[in-house]
């Protein structure tokens, strides 16, 4: 029952948008069906299509709440008028969702965080995590920019084609934070939610449709397809993490990586370069390694190098100087991530890369103490599984 909430959810939420012009209250109708069927499902049986069930529910609720305001007469009407219950449409419906929240209209942080919100179905601590942000500050973001929507009549569409490419970063950016979420969940989901990354990739995949000629949704949709590739051999049979030298690249599906290689020559012959293009070329160089020991390191720096040029943020930095401790060693790696200190202090990721360099550096107190600030920091079980086992583990 929570997979059928969790995958129509979005939908629901789109089309109610859609109509009622008015997210809190498309929100409310949805969870309304969502406890109808908590309430009734359980006796009755989850029904054949259960969509279309939660999408007539919540259709209802709708013009109940509508009705009980005599301003909104002709949105009743409207929606008495219109039928719920044709689930074909819906996805294209959740695209044109993701645009309105996106809007220029909006904060840069209010359309990530609305689209997150509405069309992924995240909480709002989810979505705080994903911010490094307090959860207080994520809700009011949230509340001021449906009102923003609102009160700004931000029409409910896919832009025209005049109109895309001002408004494709912000889109490109909820999608690879959907995906991120979903790859390896912050919250409730556990440890990985693939339903989520999988939605990610399905709606950059129908970006690409719309934008076949921009190379930078092309790099995306790339960069979401090798990392799916090898979804497979990123955990082991008790649901622990498999860090990427340690995987069987045997269970790597290599039809999808021979396939999303073609997809790289494209946006390549555009020359038009750009950093989830990169991101992809990194990601393809890991998946094109048939072992650990023949991955193209120096080649995997040197696309770092062009990354930095577009997208020079300490994340970036910290993943070259990962790369870089397999092309000049430990020492240099670690010379490079403690400059990031300052900015990554908070940052889980950045303790464990430091507890692994300090590792191979012969400092195994200086090593756990890292280790232990990173499980300090990061709530995800799988992660912190894998920090558990290093700290249990002997010098």
């Amino acid at each position: 029952m929570a997979a059928v909430f969790h995958e129509e959810a979005g939908r629901l939420t789109a089309a109610l948008v859609k109509r009622l012009g008015d997210f809190d209250l498309a929100e409310e109708c949805v969870q309304d069906a969502l406890v109808a069927a908590l309430e009734h499902w359980p006796r009755s049986g989850i029904p054949e299509n259960p969509g279309a069930w939660l999408m007539t529910t919540a259709h209802r609720r709708g013009i109940d709440r509508l009705r009980r305001e005599t301003r909104y007469r002709e949105k009743v009407a409207q929606l008495e008028e219109t039928p719920m219950t044709q689930a074909s449409s819906l996805p294209d419906e959740r695209l044109e969702l993701i645009f309105t929240c996106c809007h220029p209209a909006l904060a840069r942080e209010a359309q990530l965080a609305l689209t997150l919100r509405s069309v992924a179905g995240l909480t709002t601590a989810e979505i705080a995590r994903a911010f490094l942000q307090a959860e207080a500050t994520v809700a009011q973001r949230l509340v001021r920019a449906k009102r923003k929507i609102v009160d700004a009549k931000i029409p409910f569409r896919v832009p025209e084609a005049h109109e895309l490419p001002e408004r494709l970063g912000e889109v490109l950016a909820v999608l690879y934070l959907m995906f991120n979420e979903g790859y390896l969940a912050t919250g409730s989901r556990g440890v990985a939610d693939r339903d989520l990354a999988t939605e990610a990739e399905w709606l950059t995949g129908l970006l690409a449709q719309l934008m076949p000629d921009e190379p930078e949704v092309l790099g995306l949709l790339a960069l979401m397809r090798f990392n799916l590739a090898r979804a497979d051999a990123r955990f082991d049979s008790g649901g622990d993490i498999v860090l990427l030298r340690d995987q069987d690249r045997s269970k790597w599906d290599r039809a999808k990586i021979d396939a999303t290689f073609a997809l790289v020559g494209r946006y390549v012959r555009m020359r038009r370069p750009g950093p989830y293009q990169l991101q992809a070329v990194i990601a393809g160089a890991h998946a094109d390694a048939k072992s650990w020991e023949t991955t193209r390191w120096n080649e995997i720096v040197r696309s770092y190098d062009v990354l930095l040029g577009f997208s020079d943020t300490p994340v970036v930095r910290l993943n070259r100087a990962i790369a870089l401790w397999h092309v000049e060693g430990p020492a240099a790696a670690l010379a490079e991530v403690d400059d990031l200190a300052d900015d990554l202090g908070t940052y889980h990721l950045f303790h464990a890369t430091r507890g692994e360099l300090l590792r191979a550096l012969g400092r195994p107190d200086d090593a756990r103490a890292a280790d232990e600030r990173a499980l300090e920091l990061t709530g995800n079980p799988g992660e912190r599984a894998l920090l558990e086992r290093r700290l249990a583990s002997p010098r």
